[in-house]
């Protein structure tokens, strides 16, 4: 084929060597030797990037022909890595013509690592490895993740470097050992090369993350995750792109406290952030869960035991974390459960921005960003956003009748007057936690509000979609719905439990369905389903706990499931009810 190359190298000196270990009876058996003279017989035949191509007019004739140029060695390796490795300009210089990545990593490891992954003999791996690739590197250290500048840098390959570099490779890369190419450079040419494009890759990416946060802003990229919340997300927003562009007190970190009912978003938007600004998002995300933390005791765990006591040296669950990431994004779960003593410590941390540890040590961390959430005047605060989304309801609908020959919008969007903010939850946080400097030390408390209609529909068809996908992975199942269904579903919705309780519908209303007619056999592999609204008393799956409070569920519209045939007509599926606990007899 195109992508073949016929080649083979003999090696009297490793052949030689192999023999001398064989017949000595150290490590090497000649049953063994066999097997890997064998095995040298059948690698006569090699893909072209296994080689140090010398010939440059096939090496381009392979490529014009479509040969993938990123293809990897079954022991993971790519050619880009052979020739650089090999000091082999000429060749690394058309692999990069042809879109080479130099920016992959090689999935070899160590030989005998490899071997046992791979479920070889490690002689026939390192045979393969000398003369695949280079006979000159440790066979026991580990190289996982080293990219083609890594190997230019261990050749000492000051042209080969420069070409990488010039082609797009990033000089900051580390591998699974955490090591850039600057760490294995030799004193010299290539190491000052390497220097230089560190600072100067740094300043490119930093202006690129510029450009790109100005094209693309926070905000937009928060609601492609979270539905809804407008006012949090453009407050959070605000006041990162005031810390982000040198606007801010650099004494004080920034706090935030976020208040509204369970499973409204408060979470989900401290992990967003955390993603925005950090890329190793398992660093710079900290999340502590403040009803661990509810006894006086259990202070040693936040920042550390003194010394003397069980777990000294271990440190404390937050101050360990922030030493690793000083700048890390913190969230404080529930902080109204916390211990009195737990926010002493607290108000040092937001408000001089350090922390001392059991150990005496001093962690500054006033570039980090502490979030807190709390479920404190969740009630007051749903109730006065229903009242206030209620009248701009009604206001909408009178201008509407007002302003028949015109286009007026109905809009369900509303904000908290400060008043209210004031007046009614101030002193409720000011009861809760007993101490206004506390509160002092918080920049912005951020109000989640309930969903409307439009964002419950656009839970229901996220919950959906999501179901949707398992259905068509696991079982090439094909679902379908429409408006009406999603309608039905948003009705589940409760003001106290948030999108869960629109996750909970679903599962009741629809997976319900699903699993029990896949359990009793009604779906044919690769069949379309759609979820239908039917208007009748009786309810599919109907349990105990699928009426919600303050709710007829009887005389809710019920949803079935019908199987759509090829020429478009519908089937509906009849699916046994399972048994109802309450009908099980039990003999003792």
């Amino acid at each position: 084929s195109s992508g073949v190359l016929f080649c083979w190298r003999q090696r009297s000196s490793e052949r030689a060597r192999l023999i001398a270990a064989s017949s000595s009876g150290r490590g090497l058996s000649w049953t063994c030797f066999s097997v890997c003279c064998e095995r040298r017989h059948r690698l006569r035949t090699r893909l072209w990037w296994e080689l140090i191509a010398s010939d440059i007019s096939l090496l381009s004739r392979l490529l014009l022909e479509g040969t993938d140029v990123n293809a990897r060695h079954k022991l993971g390796w790519t050619a880009l890595m052979v020739a650089a490795i090999n000091r082999n300009a000429s060749v690394v210089k058309i692999l990069l013509a042809a879109n080479a990545d130099p920016n992959l990593g090689d999935e070899f490891s160590s030989v005998y690592e490899t071997a046992k992954e791979k479920g070889l003999h490690s002689l026939e791996v390192l045979v393969t490895r000398e003369d695949d690739f280079n006979n000159r590197l440790n066979i026991r250290a580990s190289f996982k993740g080293c990219t083609a500048l890594h190997y230019a840098v261990l050749a000492d390959d000051y042209v080969t470097v420069k070409l990488l570099l010039d082609g797009g490779a990033n000089p900051l890369q580390k591998n699974e050992m955490g090591h850039t190419p600057l760490d294995y450079a030799r004193e010299g040419e290539v190491m000052k090369l390497l220097k230089a494009s560190e600072t100067k890759f740094q300043e490119e990416q930093r202006r690129r993350e510029i450009e790109e946060r100005r094209r693309f802003p926070l905000e937009q990229r928060l609601k492609e995750h979270i539905i809804g919340q407008e006012s949090a997300i453009a407050t959070v927003g605000a006041a990162i792109r005031r810390k982000e562009n040198g606007w801010y007190d650099e004494e004080h970190p920034l706090v935030f406290l976020f208040l509204g009912s369970s499973g409204i978003g408060k979470t989900e938007l401290a992990k967003q952030t955390a993603k925005y600004i950090h890329k190793d998002v398992k660093k710079g995300f900290i999340r502590l869960d403040m009803s661990e933390f509810q006894e006086r005791h259990e202070v040693a765990k936040f920042i550390g035991s003194p010394p003397g006591y069980v777990g000294h040296e271990e440190g404390g669950q937050l101050t360990k974390k922030l030493r690793q990431c000083p700048n890390a994004v913190v969230l404080f779960d529930e902080v109204d459960k916390a211990h009195p003593d737990v926010l002493t410590i607290m108000l040092q941390l937001f408000d001089e921005g350090r922390l001392t540890d059991g150990k005496g040590k001093t962690i500054d961390c006033k570039d980090a960003i502490f979030i807190m959430t709390s479920n404190v005047a969740s009630d007051e605060i749903a109730q006065h956003a229903l009242q206030l989304r209620q009248e701009a309801m009604e206001m909408s609908k009178k201008r509407i009748a007002e302003n028949l020959g015109t286009d007026v919008q109905m809009t369900d969007k509303i904000t908290i007057s400060k008043q209210f903010k004031e007046k009614v939850i101030r002193p409720i946080l000011k009861a809760h936690f007993r101490r206004d400097e506390f509160l002092g030390r918080i920049n912005e408390i951020v109000y989640f509000l309930p969903f409307c209609h439009s964002e419950l529909i656009q839970l229901v068809n996220k919950e959906l979609n999501f179901w949707a996908k398992k259905a068509k992975m696991r079982h090439n199942i094909t679902l379908l719905w429409d408006r009406e269904v999603m309608d039905v579903l948003a009705d589940g919705y409760n003001l106290h439990y948030g999108a869960r309780s629109i996750k909970h519908e679903v599962e009741r209303r629809v997976v319900n369905q699903l699993a029990a007619a896949y359990e009793q056999d009604l779906l044919p592999r690769g069949c379309t389903l759609r979820i239908m609204v039917e208007d009748s008393d009786k309810q599919l799956l109907k349990t105990k706990d699928s009426s919600s409070p303050g709710a007829d569920k009887a005389k809710m519209p019920t949803l079935r499931l019908e199987i759509v045939e090829k020429d478009s007509k519908s089937r509906k599926l009849n699916i046994q009810a399972p048994l109802n606990p309450e009908n099980i007899t039990y003999f003792l």
